[in-house]
Formats: C-alpha cells, structure tokens, sequence
C-alpha cells in the first residue's frame, strides 16, 4: 500500500485551480516560466535537487528535480504548456466545476497530470517517504508542439532509467497507453510562374495545381489498415483569382506504427522535391517523434500498475493511441515508459475540455505508489 498521503480529491482539485488559472501558451516563453517557477520553488523547499535547463528558440525552460539515492532512477514527465492563447480563461473557457466535471483549459492536456507528477515527488520529499529508486521529474515547455527544446533534457535523464512514467489525459475507459503511432511534419513549399489568368495563361505555371496533385499523392499514402495516415493542412496559395499563383504551399502529418514505415513515408514525401514544367516544389521536415511500441517490458509495467490502479477502486486498462507524446522518446530508447497515467476526462484541444475531478485522488495515488515502489 502507498506510504504517502496524497490528500483528497478536494484538496487536489483546489491546488490545481491554480495551476489551471495560471495560462500557459507554448508560445509565451514568459508564462510557462512563471508556472515552473513556482513549481521549482516548492520542490526546492522539501529538499529536490533542482537543475533548471533554459529554453531556446522562444520556448520556455525545462525543470529538472531529482530525490536522493542511487541505481537506475524512475522517470516521469509532463508539459506545462497548452494550446490555448492567453484570454481563453476569461472568455471561452472560464474555470468551472459543474457536477463531476472540471474545466479549464489545458486542464486535461495535461494540467491535471503534471500536477500529479508534481504533487506526487513533493509530497514524497516532504514527507519523507522512502522510494525504492530515485525519482527524476521533469516539467517541460514545449511538448505541444513536438518538444523540440525538451526532447534531449528528457533523453538524457531516460537514458538508464529503470522506467519512465508520462501521466498524459487517460484515455477511453481510463485507460493508460502502452503503445502510440510515431508522427512526421513536414512543410511542402511550391513555387510556379505567375501570368495573367485572361490575356497569357499559357505563359504561367500555376503552383495551386501542382500543390493539389501533390496533395492527392500525400493522401494516396494512406493505410489505416497498416496504421499509417497522412494528412494535409493547413494549406495556401495565390493571390487574386485573375493571377495564375506563384506560390503554395501546405503542412502535412504523418502517422506510423513502425520505424521502418516511418522511413518509408519520409523518404516518399521528401522525395517530392524537385523541379520540372516551371514549378519547383521544396519539401522540409521529418519524422517528429518514433513510435512508441509495446515490448513485454512495457506490458509488466502496465500489469504492476493495474494492480496497483484495482487496490485504489478501478480498473487501468490499456490501449494504442495514435496521437504523440515525450513518451515515444524514451520508448524509442528501450526504456520501459508506460503513458496516459494522467486524469480521466475528455476534450483534449476542445472548447469542452474538461477532467472528472472525483477521480483525481485515485489516479495521482496510482502515480505516486508507481513512483515509490517499481524496483
């Protein structure tokens, strides 16, 4: 049974009101500093060891806290940024507890489990629980938009890890997620001739058209029975509908279930740079994150938690999601990382986003025992 006393799911939800109130956009390096800031303070005050890792390119900072002791540490991480711009808590999307639900937003992705994570190590060192391994937490900046500051923080303090926990939103049912598709993202810039669409069409190469023919290629890569989607958006082009366009362009999203099929996609879509007729197509990007492929290890993990998930008053079922997270890194480096520890709810990058509250007490208990007792 755990040692440490989580606290109610009152208690938790008044705490990660705050958390929730505090907007923090990817983009506003400003803001999702002010909220590591008061996390780093309240880890420093019971005892973390605390290294705080500066954001680059306009992004905020990584935090990194440790606990005492020696071995392989266990792992666990969330991201304190959201999708949502700064004035959506006071418009579209006001803090509110109607029934059982809980909104906010970002309050589901993933709020209400990085204060989990958070909440779990604090109260570990604060009460001086011991662990059976150390613990290294890490609160990071960027994940909505492909981690691309937090990635080698988050490698480096995987690597040897005896596990790694990511309490990203439960999903269907509950359920955590032992397995996602990689992601790719690409940018596709086309570039043609631009002439009168009336007096000398024949003289323009219109980049619209050769952007749509590419489009329908992108599309044709589609396998949902092999796992693998493909999809276009957003895209643009032109200029005024007398003017053949010079220019097009669009952003494409890939999704795979094998390295080697993320490979194929990206060498297909890269391939489509080139030039001929006038136009000259450019194509950046690559595959953003591999694919997070349950191993047997990960499957003990998950039998160890749904264990621990039925001795608190539920089930922990599991699942294969399709979307990304930091747990795909450190899968990807054969470390166990079992993912979707987070709250139930549901809305994740919608005007409903919510949590069911009720079950936050349980789910962070899940967590916590998780981090005191893998061996």
């Amino acid at each position: 049974m755990p040692r440490t006393d989580i606290g109610t799911s009152e208690r938790l939800l008044d705490e990660l009101r705050g958390w929730v109130e505090h907007e923090t956009p990817t983009t506003d390096a400003a803001a999702v500093n002010g909220l590591i800031g008061r996390a780093e303070a309240e880890l420093q005050a019971v005892g973390a060891a605390i290294e705080r890792i500066p954001g680059t390119d306009g992004y905020g900072d990584t935090l990194v806290a440790r606990t005492p002791g020696e071995g392989a540490p266990v792992v666990v991480a969330g991201h304190l940024d959201t999708v949502w711009d700064h004035g959506t808590l006071a418009s579209s999307m006001p803090w509110r507890v109607d029934g059982a639900k809980a909104h906010g937003p970002g309050i589901y992705d993933m709020k209400a489990g990085s204060f989990f994570a958070f909440h779990s190590v604090r109260e570990i060192l604060r009460q001086k629980v011991p662990t059976k391994r150390p613990i290294i937490l890490l609160l990071t900046p960027d994940e909505e938009v492909g981690s691309p500051t937090s990635r080698a923080p988050i490698e480096r303090a995987a690597q040897g890890a005896r596990a790694v926990l990511i309490p990203e939103p439960a999903g269907i049912g509950g359920s955590c997620v032992t397995a996602r598709k990689g992601v790719g993202r690409f940018v596709m810039n086309v570039h043609g001739v631009s002439a009168h669409a009336g007096g000398n069409w024949q003289d323009g190469r219109s980049a619209v058209v050769a952007l749509a023919r590419k489009i329908l290629e992108i599309h044709a890569l589609t396998d949902l029975a092999g796992g693998t989607t493909t999809n276009v958006a957003p895209i643009w082009g032109g200029t005024r509908p007398n003017v053949v366009p010079p220019e097009a362009g669009c952003e494409i999203d890939c999704r795979v279930t094998s390295i080697p099929e993320g490979k194929r996609i990206e060498r297909i879509i890269l391939g489509m740079a080139g030039e001929a007729d006038g136009i000259r197509i450019e194509v950046t990007g690559g595959m953003n994150r591999p694919p997070m492929v349950e191993t047997p290890e990960i499957a003990a993990l998950h039998e160890m938690a749904r264990g621990i998930a039925a001795r608190h008053g539920y089930d922990l079922p599991k699942m294969h999601r399709g979307g990304g997270s930091d747990g795909n890194f450190t899968a990807a480096m054969g470390v166990p990382t079992l993912d979707g520890l987070g709250c139930t709810g549901a809305g994740a990058h919608a005007p409903f986003e919510h949590i069911l509250w009720q079950d936050l007490a349980p789910r962070c208990a899940t967590l916590c025992e998780l981090l005191e007792t893998i061996d």
